[in-house]
């Protein structure tokens, strides 16, 4: 069962308000939500905040960039204009330089020449390639390469 943030911390301030310490209320919640839900160190802080008077339980709000790329609105500024490099898609809506390369690849996106296009082959191009393969796989079968291989000594 996933549990979210806010309802794990609601947990943690009704243990604390039970009187029970960080150890005993995380031993409590490893019972019934399982050990991968919370550590120790967790809980701690939160008794921290509890016992200073902090009973806010919703994150704060903090700034820099933002965790999700919106997919659809990097696709709109690529159709627009395909010559764009990822750090300036990464500045015009203030993502990260990576998370704008990890998305424009998991659309399937390359950039060929300064314009980014899709990493698909033409039927062209895939049928050349499976004729390139099929053509060395049955030479290879053919052609008794071995006898002329030649070797030789420093002598």
């Amino acid at each position: 069962m996933k549990i979210s943030r806010r309802e794990l911390r609601v947990l943690l301030l009704h243990e604390f308000r039970l009187g029970r310490k960080a150890t005993e209320a995380t031993s409590n919640i490893y019972g019934t939500m399982g050990k991968d839900v919370l550590s120790i160190r967790a809980t701690q802080h939160w008794f921290n905040r509890f016992k200073n008077g902090n009973f806010e339980l919703d994150d704060l709000p903090r700034s820099g960039r933002p965790l999700e790329v919106d997919t659809d609105v990097l696709k709109q500024l690529i159709k627009e204009d395909p010559r764009l490099t990822t750090r300036c898609l990464a500045e015009r809506r203030g993502y990260s330089h990576t998370a704008v390369e990890k998305h424009l690849s998991e659309l399937g996106k390359t950039s060929k020449y300064g314009v980014w296009i899709p990493h698909d082959l033409s039927p062209h191009q895939f049928q050349h390639r499976v004729d390139a393969c099929m053509e060395l796989m049955t030479s290879h079968r053919n052609y008794q390469w071995l006898r002329n291989l030649i070797t030789g000594d420093e002598k």
